[in-house]
């Protein structure tokens, strides 16, 4: 494993993270908790220092079972954790709960995630899936920096998200607030992260990813010769809102990048998460991790050789392209008026599609 400093901050983190998120939640399909603490401490002991969790997943289980895997080991892991959604709100499904930016609210949701992680310091404190609206709130910003005069976080950031989009989110966390931002980026979803990264070059302020593998579909369970009759995710599942449109276009996708994978020594998984490490201010990628083979194949990506320039090259114009299989889904915003915009971020109207039906 090697390690990168998350640049503008003093903290250094392995380049492949945990996601808690597998563990404390069935989106992902149902982790006992033995089985959960055994794949933190194999994470740990296979060189993954940098665990990211949140208080909504699992409705706080997300950070508890941290403390029951690796409470000895506190000074060897960095944490990083969120805020904003009110847990103690009813929830249905994947459906997202109310969110409270106040800085009452945030102080106690900090103490109640330093409790449930029993430790006095949280490295990096995240906002969840803020809206701009919220990001320019001077008294959330207030509330955060108490806490870090007062020792309880070391730095705070932003998780950009749900979903692809946020683009003005994101270019507001790295150019305006000047605090690490956590972004969706993939060999297939590129945009809009691709402009927050070129964005966080010239700031020098750092970023780190997850869904490297665009929901399984560059994880090795899909190939160019893969054929889907039928939504292959249970309901449950935290990626069956992904349209039978988006899976059988993305198998088309991976036969444009075969040359990619064809004949490597390194696994199709591995070789996504080393796409998303490429640009250096990159300082991890955040992969989900169920079993103990997907921790010892992701936590091997450090050892296996770069992806060839001349490799990189060819992609980026069939990504311009999105890889002949038409125009590209619209992205989530909060400003354009209609809730969506295209690729180039101009307002869009989008039609709702019931998940399984294209």
């Amino acid at each position: 494993m090697k390690y990168r400093q998350i640049q503008s901050t003093d903290i250094t983190v392995s380049e492949v993270g945990f996601g808690v998120w597998s563990v404390s939640t069935n989106w992902w399909g149902e982790v006992s908790e033995e089985d959960g603490i055994n794949l933190l401490q194999k994470a740990l002991d296979s060189g993954i220092t940098f665990f990211d969790t949140a208080d909504t997943y699992g409705t706080g289980y997300g950070e508890e079972i941290i403390p029951k895997a690796l409470a000895d080991r506190r000074n060897d892991i960095v944490i990083g954790t969120k805020f904003g959604y009110d847990i103690e709100a009813p929830r249905t499904g994947h459906k997202e709960r109310p969110q409270r930016w106040e800085p009452d609210f945030v102080k106690k949701a900090c103490e109640s995630s330093l409790k449930r992680l029993q430790t006095d310091y949280i490295d990096i404190y995240q906002y969840h899936n803020p809206r701009l609206d919220v990001l320019q709130r001077q008294d959330t910003i207030s509330a955060l920096e108490d806490l870090k005069n007062e020792g309880k976080i070391r730095h705070y950031a932003v998780a950009v998200g749900p979903d692809i989009g946020w683009r003005e989110e994101g270019l507001y966390t790295i150019n305006d607030m000047k605090v690490p931002a956590q972004l969706i980026y993939s060999i297939l979803e590129q945009d809009p992260a691709d402009i927050m990264i070129e964005a966080a070059e010239k700031q020098g302020i750092g970023v780190y990813s997850r869904v490297p593998h665009a929901s399984g579909m560059l994880d090795g369970t899909y190939t160019k010769d893969t054929v889907i009759d039928d939504m292959p995710f249970e309901k449950s599942d935290h990626r069956a809102y992904r349209r039978m449109k988006w899976l059988t276009q993305s198998v088309e996708k991976l036969k444009k990048i075969d040359f990619m994978f064809e004949g490597k020594p390194a696994t199709v998984g591995q070789i996504a998460i080393k796409f998303v490490l490429e640009p250096t201010v990159m300082a991890s990628c955040i992969p989900t991790m169920t079993t103990v083979e997907q921790i010892e194949e992701y936590s091997a990506v450090s050892d296996i050789d770069p992806i060839p320039k001349d490799e990189l090259d060819r992609l980026a114009p069939l990504y311009e392209d999105n890889f002949g299989t038409g125009d590209r889904d619209p992205q989530k915003s909060s400003t354009s008026g209609t809730g969506w915009v295209d690729h180039l971020g101009k307002p869009v109207e989008r039609q709702f599609v019931i998940p399984g039906v294209s």
